[in-house]
């Protein structure tokens, strides 16, 4: 997909009414950073961008109604810590086991991190009730 694609798909007419979209409630996206690879703030910053607009993107390609709604109602993101791999593996496993949409992100090993290392996930943007029966107990970073 282009860019100009991208635009135009960004401001033409909404696909949905009003009512369809509110009756699917409040939508977010939830990241995941794995804290035990002690990134930097900026890496840290950098990895969750990376994560929510793979997320996004596919989103608005796979689900459009759940995207459009997520778009009305200001792209609620929240970006939870993760004591380490196998944290955010297990949540990102038992999130694909629901439904859910998931996005694993993965460092090029360029700067701070071994290449490879899954430094972030993403889940959603979905429903805000089926993703916090997986994360709302989990600490903000």
């Amino acid at each position: 997909m282009g860019l100009r694609a991208l635009l135009h798909g960004l401001s033409a007419p909404k696909m949905f009414s009003e009512a369809y979209v509110r009756d699917l409630g409040e939508v977010k996206l939830v990241c995941l950073v794995d804290h035990s690879l002690k990134m930097g703030k900026g890496k840290v910053a950098a990895q969750v961008g990376h994560a929510s607009v793979k997320a996004a993107l596919a989103t608005r390609e796979q689900h459009p109604a759940l995207f459009e709604a997520w778009m009305r109602s200001g792209q609620q993101k929240v970006v939870l810590r993760m004591t380490d791999g196998d944290e955010l593996e297990s949540i990102l496993s038992a999130a694909e086991g629901d439904g859910l949409a998931i996005h694993r992100i993965r460092d090029a090993g360029r700067t701070q991190i071994p290449k490879g290392s899954l430094t972030v996930g993403a889940i959603g943007p979905d429903r805000l009730s089926r993703i916090d029966e997986l994360t709302g107990n989990l600490k903000l970073l």
